[in-house]
């Protein structure tokens, strides 16, 4: 019986990459010349340090070209708010990956009011779906591309 997996996945060595481009592209820059300014990379966290919270901003637009530019979609990073204190500017950005709980439901949800003859169930942070033709499955990939959700999706281990 064909079936595939829903994840939600970052590559983290692209992430890492990303940041060290965007730490490169400070030291380049006219505008951050003579700026204590730095981007790090903690587990799923970076942190942007910077002098004034104008700065904070547009590092996180370098940031985010950096990251567009891996090929890592923009819509699994959580800003935080940016905490000014003893001059210094300090934002985290919070990298998303894995399918809670709520949000496997939800996913559940959608391929349930399309009628579709596939089975959903959720295992781990993955949500496995199954059917008898490879059609209906294609076509559950196909909706959910179609659907805005606040994560980005891969679809893996597909098993004809």
């Amino acid at each position: 019986m064909p079936s595939f997996d829903i994840v939600s996945e970052l590559d983290m060595h692209e992430v890492s990459n990303a940041v060290d481009q965007a730490n490169r592209e400070l030291v380049n820059r006219y505008d951050f010349n003579k700026v204590d300014a730095t981007f790090e990379l903690a587990a799923e966290v970076i942190t942007l340090q910077a002098e004034v919270d104008f700065q904070l901003q547009q590092m996180l637009e370098i940031l985010r070209s950096k990251l567009v530019g891996r090929k890592i979609d923009i819509k699994s990073m959580d800003v935080g708010d940016a905490h000014t204190a003893h001059m210094r500017a300090r934002q985290l950005v919070t990298l998303k990956q894995g399918l809670d709980q709520p949000f496997s439901k939800k996913i559940i949800k959608l391929i349930k009011d399309k009628k579709l003859k596939v089975q959903t169930q959720v295992q781990g942070e993955q949500v496995r779906v199954t059917g008898k033709k490879r059609d209906d499955l294609q076509s559950v990939m196909a909706m959910l591309r179609e659907e805005d959700l606040e994560l980005p999706l891969q679809y893996n281990n597909f098993r004809d």
